[in-house]
């Protein structure tokens, strides 16, 4: 299943959830979102309108790193992802931007 994950470098939440996907060997796509202003509009367009990010706007983070899986799944949680990716073996440990 493919994971497409949205971050920014500057973010170390960001940087160390690509860290913990590299170290297992798992693959996945990285869409930077400070990388162009386009990128950031189409992130900004999730953010400002799904649900999923009411709590982020609330204490006015930013929400990412965000992970999507191919099968539609947006989730702040990386062991949301793990579990669908059948990776139960592993736990990693929260935090956002």
């Amino acid at each position: 299943m493919k994971l497409l994950i949205y971050g920014m470098d500057a973010c170390i939440n960001c940087r160390e959830a690509k860290d913990f996907l590299n170290e297992h060997e798992i693959p996945f796509m990285y869409f930077d979102i400070t990388e162009t202003t386009g990128n950031m509009k189409k992130f900004l367009k999730l953010r400002d309108h799904d649900d999923l990010f009411a709590g982020v706007r609330e204490a006015g983070k930013i929400g990412i790193p965000c992970f999507k899986l191919e099968d539609g799944t947006m989730t702040l949680d990386m062991n949301v992802v793990l579990e669908k990716l059948g990776r139960t073996d592993l736990h990693y440990r929260e935090a956002q931007c």
